[in-house]
């Protein structure tokens, strides 16, 4: 039977770190603020911004959403970013996307402050994550996957790591993320040969690619680490994720339940990304996560 990772003693050890840097910076008179843009209202997005701002409201930081309607349009949501780029009260900021059709999605990112993209959503950041130099932040739930290993003590130098999924919000960043920590890295997609001979391999595996239950028990073994990042509802209506849980947890040595398991610390580590952003405007340097 797996070791269950879970995100609660992960998310409450981040409450406790952040609390204290909170109040050093609140010395200094400086209260971190995070803005959050919607444009419409999506259900996921109102359910993770309504974690969002509870999150934020526990931690002391201020927390405001700007919201325009589904058809606005891109001068108007161009014009809140510029408002978000120059108020210094402002430490980072999260869009939800996608954007509605009408929107340019790319320019909007790239128009967004990399020092404030708390969510690494613009190339500004991406670059940052990717070269390891300038302002700017790893997504939230790439950032999350390298602290849940952090949290368990699951050793990263040295160990194969394979990473199903090549998107730029996790399978790209994780994956650099992973390298800059001396692990050696596989990015595998939809065109990965021979897949499971692939995963079987890996010492840690990260799942990432927003299939329901589509890997199972031909692709692990004991005494692999598995982090399934997939969010997906199955056909019983109920939340699950890329792994076939019950198949795989009686075979591999630890696994992130979903839900109960990455979920929850994307949102601690969004928190994190925006003191460590108040932190660089008192002390102004390169941040990146």
């Amino acid at each position: 039977m797996a070791k269950l990772l879970l995100g609660k003693p992960v998310i409450d050890s981040l409450r406790e770190e952040l609390k204290g840097r909170i109040a050093a910076l609140e010395e200094r008179g400086v209260k971190p603020g995070l803005a959050i843009v919607r444009v419409g209202a999506r259900p996921d997005d109102l359910t993770y911004e309504r974690t969002a701002l509870k999150r934020a409201a526990g931690l002391g930081i201020r927390a405001r959403t700007i919201t325009l309607p589904e058809n606005a349009s891109q001068e108007e949501l161009m014009d809140v970013i510029a408002w978000v780029n120059s108020d210094p009260s402002i430490h980072g900021c999260l869009m939800f996307r996608p954007l509605p059709e009408q929107f340019d999605e790319e320019a909007v990112c790239d128009a967004l402050d990399p020092a404030k993209d708390v969510d690494g959503i613009g190339r500004g950041s991406m670059a940052a994550v990717f070269t390891g130099r300038g302002p700017g932040y790893a997504p939230c739930t790439a950032a999350a996957c390298i602290e849940m290993l952090d949290a368990y003590d699951i050793p990263i130098a040295g160990k194969r790591v394979v990473v199903v999924g090549r998107s730029l919000v996790v399978g790209k960043p994780v994956s650099v993320l992973l390298l800059d920590r001396h692990a050696t890295v596989t990015t595998c997609h939809s065109r990965t040969g021979d897949l499971p001979a692939i995963v079987r391999k890996g010492d840690v595996v990260i799942l990432a690619t927003g299939r329901a239950k589509a890997y199972g028990r031909d692709f692990f073994h004991p005494g692999q680490t598995v982090l399934d990042v997939g969010i997906n509802v199955d056909e019983a209506g109920n939340l699950c994720g890329d792994a076939d849980f019950d198949a795989i947890e009686p075979i591999v040595d630890a696994i992130t339940p979903v839900p109960r398991g990455i979920g929850g610390v994307t949102t601690s580590m969004l928190m994190k990304h925006v003191v460590e952003a108040a932190e660089g405007m008192v002390t102004p340097s390169c941040q990146t996560a």
